[in-house]
Parts: structure tokens; C-alpha cells; sequence
């Protein structure tokens, strides 16, 4: 008898060790890198920029994010969406993909052929050629590399989303002041924002033209996290049981009301804070009649993503989050134009929050300034606002 319990324990013993030893390993196996390659936003120019011809060069890198792993690409293609404020009938786009690896020439019949990226990046040109009778009415390009890679986290379908613009305003269309109970504001005008774009070169290009001293620019919250390529496509986002789940218990209208959305601010924080947050807040909106818990408790980015159709095309197709270090954005804006800056959310219920704001601004003036949302919520394409004050 004495024999048998001890085999039993020791059974048990290793069941435990055996349990204990495959937690690890899942836990390590998490951590591998899988198929790490990423393709960047890369540098785009309008070498060609005619009334009736344009074309657009881009130059992408391949670069493989693992220290030790070889990543395949062996497919990769291009395709491109143009919007415009006016019909595309008879315009036509043709895109074209070029090799440029360190150490084997693009085929001459734009093959492309399976190509192994080491530790050094590889590069690929984009073409994108536009032809029609007037080409004045297009706004932008949304190019997609169509890119697999293929390694240890098996055969993978990716894809990389780049805006690119191809209407730029000049600085005079943005001329219009309106007054308010402290200061004159003027929504300024630009181009549509992109990742190829930086907040305080956007400042000094369409902004500082109009300033004079004392004057304060505030960013919208969402541009600004579009210029850090702070946005994921619904295809990319992989809902887990809990966004499935707990999705259906936000209001219609939020943007946490999906299970790509819930599960997009999970990818920021955790499963296991956003459970918690939800269920402290089920708590205290129910027993002690206090809304709001969930989003205090959540993390800034609960009330900062955007889902799908929350901004203007083509990101309408895509989840938008909250910009990142937003302090540090305004710091550079007036480090480098000398100007006050803020990052704001604002709407037109006349909710105003600021994110972000340099030494010395007052909460209480940005939102009085900012009160009518002079930066719309439609497709102005005014994400930046000049405020002179006038006390």
C-alpha cells in the first residue's frame, strides 16, 4: 500500500512538472517572433505632376524585425484606389513593381520572384501611373502592397495600407477668421494627412504663414494619430472571445460597440484590464449610478479609437486610435515654430478635451476658442486651427 501511494505522488508529481513544463513552453512559444517583416510607408514624389498625366514613384523597404530568422516573401503586388471630388471616368491607373534587391536584379517581365529577406532590408519601387483629361478633381491614392511571407509562423497574407496625396491647398485658401468670445480662430486647411506625414512640418507648411506672435495651433487628436500610422484595417484585427463577448453591452454609437473595435483596445491594454474595467464598471453603473467607470479605468485609448466610417475616406475603412505621446508632439511643434500648441478632441455636441497642451495654455480658453468646433466633423479637411486671442 505504502508502495502505491508513493507511485501515486510521484504520478502526480510529474503530471504537475509535466503541466507546469508545457505552460512554459506555450509561454516561451508566445514570445517567438514568427513571421516579424514589415513594409514600410517608405518616401513617395510626384515625379510626373501634368494637367493630364501623373506619376507617383514610392520607395518601400522590406525589413525583417527577427535577429536570427530568415523571412520568404514569395508573393508581392500592388493596388491602388483613387479618390477624387469629381467622377473618375476616364481616368485610368496602371501600378508597376520593381525589385531593387542588394543582391539579384527585378526581372525584366515584372515577375516576382520569391526572394529571402536576411538581416538586411530590401527595397521596392512602386509606379503608379495616372492618365485622363483633367486630373485636377483627385484627392489621393490609396495604394496596397499585397504582401506573404512565408517562415516559421507559416504562410501569412499581409497587406500595407498607404495613403498618398495628390492635391496639395495652397496657403491662401485658408483665409477665413471667425471671432469668438476670446479669441479669432481660422481653420486651416491641408492636404489629406497620411504616416508619409510629420505634425510639425504639416505647422510650418500651412500654419505658420498665418501666425503671428501669441498665437496658439491646436491639432485634431485624429489626424495627428494618422501621421503616426496609428491605424489598423478590420482585416488585420483578430477578435477574441472576450470583444465578442462583451461588445454588445456598449451603446450602439461607441466605437468599442464591435468586436474588432473592443478588440483593438485590448491589443493595447491587455484582455485582463479591459475584463476588469468592464465588470468594475458594470458595478458602479448599476449599484451606485455612476457612468464613465469602465473608460477611467480602461485607459486613455477606450475613448480615443475611431472605428470603421468614424473619419473621412479612405480611412472610414479603417480603426483609428488615439495618437501616441501626444505631450511630446506639442513640445516639438513649439520647441521648432515657437508657436503654443494642444491636441484636441473636439465635436460638435461642444465637448471639448484636450489630450495634450504646451506650459502655460489654459484649459479654459482652448475650450471656449474651440466650443462650435471650427474644425468640423465632416470632410473640411481643416484639422489644424489657428487661435489669435483677443482679450
Amino acid at each position: 500500500m505504502a508502495i502505491a501511494n508513493v507511485i501515486g505522488i510521484v504520478l502526480i508529481g510529474l503530471v504537475i512538472l509535466i503541466g507546469f513544463g508545457l505552460v512554459l513552453f506555450e509561454m516561451q512559444f508566445r514570445r517567438r517572433p514568427g513571421n516579424r517583416l514589415e513594409v514600410t510607408s517608405g518616401s513617395w514624389d510626384l515625379t510626373v505632376y501634368e494637367p493630364n498625366a501623373y506619376r507617383l514613384v514610392g520607395d518601400v523597404d522590406l525589413i525583417n524585425r527577427t535577429t536570427q530568422l530568415e523571412i520568404m516573401v514569395p508573393q508581392l503586388e500592388v493596388e491602388a484606389t483613387l479618390l477624387s471630388k469629381a467622377s473618375l471616368e476616364g481616368i485610368i491607373s496602371q501600378t508597376k513593381v520593381i525589385a531593387c534587391h542588394p543582391d539579384a536584379e527585378a526581372r525584366p517581365d515584372g515577375y516576382w520572384f520569391g526572394y529571402i529577406v536576411k538581416r538586411k532590408p530590401t527595397q521596392v519601387q512602386i509606379v503608379l501611373d495616372i492618365r485622363g483629361e483633367n486630373l485636377a478633381a483627385l484627392q489621393s491614392a490609396w495604394v496596397r502592397v499585397n504582401y506573404t511571407t512565408y517562415g516559421p509562423e507559416g504562410r501569412l497574407l499581409k497587406v500595407r495600407h498607404i495613403v498618398v496625396p495628390l492635391k496639395f491647398p495652397s496657403v491662401e485658401e485658408s483665409q477665413r477668421w471667425r471671432p469668438t468670445t476670446t479669441a479669432d480662430v481660422l481653420p486651416v486647411r491641408t492636404h489629406l494627412l497620411s504616416q508619409l506625414d510629420d505634425p510639425v512640418e504639416i505647422v510650418k507648411r500651412y500654419v505658420v504663414p498665418h501666425a503671428q506672435p501669441g498665437d496658439v495651433v491646436t491639432l485634431g487628436e485624429t489626424p495627428v494619430a494618422l501621421m503616426q500610422g496609428r491605424f489598423r484595417h478590420p482585416s488585420e484585427v483578430h477578435p477574441g472571445w472576450l470583444a465578442k463577448r462583451l461588445c454588445y453591452y456598449f451603446m450602439p454609437t461607441s466605437s468599442l460597440a464591435t468586436a474588432c473595435g473592443l478588440q483593438t483596445l485590448v491589443d493595447i491594454v491587455g484582455a485582463p484590464r479591459v475584463f476588469f474595467a468592464f465588470a468594475l464598471g458594470a458595478i458602479a453603473k448599476k449599484f451606485f449610478n455612476r457612468p464613465g467607470v469602465f473608460y477611467q479605468l480602461a485607459g486613455e485609448q477606450a475613448r480615443l479609437i475611431d472605428d470603421v466610417t468614424g473619419t473621412l475616406p479612405p480611412y472610414d475603412q479603417f480603426i483609428v486610435l488615439g495618437p501616441s505621446n501626444p505631450q511630446r508632439v506639442v513640445d516639438q511643434i513649439q520647441q521648432e515654430t515657437g508657436l503654443a500648441a494642444a491636441i484636441v478632441d473636439a465635436n460638435d455636441l461642444k465637448a471639448v478635451k484636450i489630450l495634450a497642451a504646451t506650459s502655460g495654455l489654459s484649459e479654459k480658453f482652448l475650450e471656449q476658442a474651440l466650443i462650435t468646433n471650427p474644425a468640423g466633423n465632416a470632410d473640411e479637411q481643416t484639422p489644424l486651427v489657428l487661435i489669435r486671442p483677443t482679450g
